[in-house]
């Protein structure tokens, strides 16, 4: 299913929801398929970013990360989620991970 169906469909009226409440639960991919509906209807990305804006609030994309995705999708870019990427996966960066990385002493392992 499209992800901008998924979104709509998200924000279906459910009882005691009111319909004015910006959607700030969709995830990034909701709001790339977005994007892409408004742009092939000819929508300029300024206009774009605005009606997301009253939408999303705060968890809108930026205008630049709008204007990205039309110039992907005008080059012919047609998905709306990331393309794998190779290369080394990323390591945990949380707080405790770096702490039990101090706590740890490097003698320990030289022994």
């Amino acid at each position: 299913m499209c992800s901008t169906a998924l979104c709509l469909q998200s924000s279906g009226s459910n009882e005691g929801e009111n319909m004015d409440d910006p959607l700030q639960d969709c995830t990034i991919e909701e709001q790339r398929g977005v994007v892409r509906f408004l742009w092939a209807e000819g929508t300029k990305p300024v206009e774009i970013h605005r009606r997301m804006l009253a939408q999303y609030g705060q968890s809108t994309m930026s205008h630049r990360k709008v204007y990205e995705r039309v110039e992907r999708f005008k080059s012919g870019r047609t998905r709306v989620t990331d393309e794998g990427r190779s290369g080394r996966q990323s390591t945990s960066r949380t707080q405790d991970h770096k702490s039990s990385r101090k706590a740890s002493s490097p003698q320990e392992y030289r022994n």
